[in-house]
């Protein structure tokens, strides 16, 4: 159908450039211009495996002034596609925002783009198809950053060369593992990237390379970060109510049908509810993850930060109070019988990240929930491993491995009494022109913008 059937949220560009100035703004406010220029030519020339928290190589000021560009260049990327705006354009902002302040930077994401626009011309298909794909991919920035920076083995000319490689790879693999995973994890690409890490890394280290995983975190931030994802969120919650041209009452009561939902993929809560309960349901789920890392004891910090802005761009798009807090909680029992500690950095973003399993709460009910997210917080603590720290989405990689095997064990032990469940597999989005909503029997009663009412019933 034409680009034009699908403008219905080109108003979303104005608020990804204002997101990307507040960022910037804020970085100006907290480093001068010349530590930032020094912190930015840091980041660059950091190999950027996990842990690399660039508030601490960088300080906060160029980290966040590097996750405004990242975001920038996000932004150009989908408007160029001309691809239709819905709610996983949300999670692509939120999601390359946070991993902006650990990990990606505008000069190691570009290739791994590239491969995969190019995979788009050599099928003689619509970039828009893939642009989610293609920016979601560079949770394998680090590959190109290690390949293109390190001393003694490789060069900038292979570390592009691989990074196009996996942005040609990851368009096939990806719709793959999407449908293996039955939507239970809403983090398909971190799975899809940790396959292919698992092949990269082995086959690096056998040509020569000796990738190292890092430990830079920072501590200390808390008075500096916790306001201002506190006035963030606030802000989001008081623009649901009052500034989408929706009374405040009907927001509220979208937003409680938006929790009635399983969250399982795929689920565009933007389409389905509108803008006024999306903002409500992210600054509510913004305000539940920095509760968790400050209650917990943790820092706010690159990765903390980053994790919690994941969850709110996720708040288009599956994530909601309901489904996550019984994974979280699920971490947090592990913090109490396990020998490691909830205070641990690992465990700290296990704790945020963990919320790719929410469908599996929302889906089969809050004691599952918790269940996933106790076995998660032990396996992300060692899946990282064999990849070195090269895959961003180290959390996503272990989310899907628990969705293959906790869905089917589950869906068996519960048919008998939930007979609603013996539904399809999978959901193919692959091939699909416009944005999927979830199964009918999932579905809810929409909550309609006044100027969507006329068109609510249009391809």
């Amino acid at each position: 159908m034409p680009y034009s059937h699908y403008t219905r949220y080109e108003n979303m560009y104005p608020a990804f450039l204002a997101y990307c100035a507040l960022l910037a703004g804020a970085g100006l406010m907290l480093d001068s211009p010349e530590q930032i220029l020094r912190g930015l030519n840091i980041i660059i020339r950091s190999e950027d495996a996990l842990i690399t928290d660039y508030v601490r190589i960088a300080g906060p000021g160029a980290a966040l002034v590097n996750s405004a560009l990242v975001t920038l260049f996000s932004a150009w990327i989908l408007h160029l596609s001309k691809e239709p705006l819905n709610g996983f354009s949300m999670v692509v902002i939120g999601l390359m925002s946070g991993f902006a302040l650990f990990g990606k930077n505008i000069i190691n994401i570009w290739p791994i783009v590239f491969g995969t626009w190019l995979y788009s011309r050599l099928r003689g298909e619509r970039f828009g198809k893939y642009v989610t794909v293609a920016l979601m991919s560079t949770a394998l920035a680090p590959v190109v950053s290690y390949i293109g920076l390190d001393n003694g083995w490789g060069s900038p000319v292979l570390s592009i060369g691989v990074g196009v490689l996996i942005g040609l790879i990851m368009p096939p693999l990806s719709g793959y593992t999407y449908k293996i995973q039955n939507g239970m994890n809403l983090y398909n690409l971190g799975f899809a990237c940790g396959l292919v890490g698992m092949l990269l890394v082995p086959l690096m280290t056998s040509l020569g390379a000796d990738p190292t995983t890092y430990y830079h975190w920072a501590t200390g931030y808390n008075r500096v970060f916790a306001p201002m994802l506190g006035a963030l969120c606030l802000a989001l919650i008081a623009g649901g109510l009052f500034f989408c041209k929706k009374p405040w009452w009907a927001a509220w009561a979208g937003y409680r049908w938006l929790l009635q939902t399983s969250g399982r993929a795929p689920s565009d809560y933007l389409r389905m509810f509108g803008f006024a309960p999306v903002l409500i349901n992210t600054g509510v789920n913004g305000l539940i993850g920095t509760a968790f890392i400050l209650l917990s004891g943790g820092d706010l910090n690159g990765p903390t930060v980053g994790g919690i802005l994941t969850i709110m761009g996720f708040s288009a798009f599956g994530k909601h109070a309901r489904n996550i807090v019984p994974v979280m909680a699920g971490v947090g029992l592990g913090g109490l019988v396990m020998e490691w500690s909830i205070g641990d950095s690992a465990v700290q973003l296990a704790g945020l990240f963990c919320t790719t399993l929410a469908p599996i709460s929302g889906y089969f009910g809050w004691p599952f929930g918790v269940l996933a997210g106790f076995l998660h917080s032990s396996l992300v603590l060692s899946v990282g491993s064999p990849v070195s720290g090269l895959n961003l989405y180290n959390n996503g990689f272990s989310g899907g491995l628990l969705a293959i095997i906790l869905y089917p064990t589950i869906l068996d032990l519960v048919r008998h009494r939930k007979p609603e469940l013996q539904n399809e597999d999978y959901f193919d989005i692959m091939g699909a022109e416009s944005p999927q909503t979830p199964p009918k029997e999932e579905m809810v009663e929409p909550v309609l913008e006044p100027d969507e009412e006329e068109t609510a019933g249009k391809p």
